[in-house]
């Protein structure tokens, strides 16, 4: 028997889910497929259980420099099992949370691996579905490199299944995840080493951000080694793993090497062939600014594009992709530009818009103006610990029109969010002048740069 729905949305992920919801309310009969825990990567793998860890790696920070206020701790120490157990029971009550939201909206869910027939029809598991729209919204799954003994670390996922904290740990990888892995562990007490190909991780973000991080890492207590090109993994008489470079190099006494090297989207058994869905070599999705696909009536959503990989995004392009087509919004469209970011490093990055040298090629040396400043949050004011905050302007023109704005610091993750509405509803320096300053705060300096 085939079932038949207005929407059938292919991944339970953020994406997936915000779509199916937003169309069941405009009246649409919509059905999502998730072979998987609902919630995707975000809730289960990403940011949620992430943002668990660096709390507990904050509070560890914060108990550390407790000393510096005359507050003495006794000696501190980490349940890592507990903390785990904790963190799941948290994501299994979120699992069933998102269930009940489907439920709420009156969503069939469908509990399989979902494979396209033709354009207009699904196969789940011996199910048949069909719909006037088809939303592809799979996400993406790590990527382990092809050397030998690789399989002997873990990626990212692996992260999350670890049942006891490694005494040594080596992150390879130069993105936000390894950056943000890499500080967890040695906030927690695990010996960490991060190992990146070039000079520094983060090379697409400002440099005011690479600079300040490069300073950091070692306060974190993160040893940074850098032009290291993985060749193998092996694990000795010891027991132990010994990471071996290109250049003879070694890292050895490694319990844990966890892989954080890129992301491949979940495209390869999905029937994409039968419906003639185009796909690019690495498995991505290319779709237009309505998150079209090549075949009418199909359309890619989240990691799978390709385009600016973050849960918010994909959120709020399901839920303008529902508005166009059950909504009655014709140009509903998510505008990707000027979307904000945070990396949780320890302490957070926050950046939005332009870098320096982005705005330099786009706008010319001479219509670019820089405002930045450097200084050590009231925090770290009666620590040792002496991590200094940095922060940048990006402006152009003779109006000075904000078009960027980086910064690594404390509570540079929550301060973000605000200053990206300003930057997007076209902010200019003399705003930022005009706004009278909070004190004491980091987030002043902004407005007092």
């Amino acid at each position: 028997m085939t079932q038949h729905y207005d929407l059938v949305c292919i991944g339970g992920g953020s994406g997936g889910m915000a779509t199916a919801r937003r169309a069941a309310r405009h009246g649409a009969r919509v059905a999502v497929v998730e072979q998987d825990r609902l919630g995707g990567t975000c809730v289960n793998v990403g940011c949620v259980p992430k943002k668990v860890m660096w709390n507990a790696a904050h509070s560890m920070d914060a108990i550390h420099r407790a000393a510096g206020y005359g507050i003495e701790c006794a000696q501190v120490t980490l349940d890592w099992p507990t903390l785990k157990a904790r963190r799941d029971a948290y994501i299994r009550r979120l699992n069933d949370i998102y269930a009940g939201n489907l439920d709420k909206e009156s969503v069939a869910l469908y509990r399989g691996h979902a494979r396209l027939l033709d354009s207009r029809t699904l196969d789940v598991d011996g199910v048949r579905l069909t719909a006037e729209h088809i939303v592809i919204a799979t996400g993406g799954r790590p990527v382990i490199p092809d050397l030998p003994g690789a399989e002997l670390g873990i990626d990212s996922d692996g992260f999350f299944a670890l049942d006891q904290q490694p005494r040594r740990a080596v992150v390879v990888g130069a993105g936000y995840i390894a950056v943000e892995l890499a500080g967890v562990f040695a906030a927690l007490g695990t010996d960490t080493s991060l190992t990146v190909r070039r000079h520094a991780p983060l090379r697409n973000f400002d440099t005011t951000i690479q600079d300040g991080l490069l300073a950091m890492l070692p306060q974190e207590g993160v040893d940074l080694v850098t032009g290291f090109m993985p060749a193998s993994l092996r694990r000795a008489d010891s027991g132990r793993l010994v990471l071996e470079a290109a250049d003879g190099r070694r890292i050895e006494n490694i319990d844990t090497v966890l892989w954080a090297i890129g992301r491949r989207a979940n495209t390869d058994d999905l029937g994409l062939d039968n419906a003639g869905v185009e796909t690019l070599e690495n498995g991505d999705i290319p779709v237009d600014e309505f998150q079209n696909t090549n075949v009418p009536g199909v359309y890619g959503l989240g990691d799978i594009t390709g385009r600016v990989p973050l849960t918010p995004v994909a959120i709020a392009a399901g839920r303008r992709l529902a508005d166009r087509l059950f909504g009655g919004i014709a140009e509903s469209r998510l505008d990707y530009a000027n979307v904000p970011t945070v990396v949780f490093s320890h302490p957070p990055i926050g950046t939005v818009g332009l870098t320096e040298a982005e705005a330099r090629e786009i706008y010319g040396d001479d219509a670019v103006t820089i405002h930045s400043t450097a200084f050590i949050a009231m925090d770290y004011a009666l620590s040792e610990d002496k991590r200094r905050t940095r922060m940048k302007l990006v402006t152009v023109g003779e109006e000075q029109r904000i078009v960027g704005i980086h910064m690594i610091g404390v509570g540079s993750d929550e301060m973000l969010q605000g200053f990206a509405v300003a930057l997007r509803m076209g902010a200019t320096k003399r705003d930022f002048d005009d706004t009278v300053a909070i004190h004491p705060t980091s987030a002043e300096e902004l407005v007092t740069i």
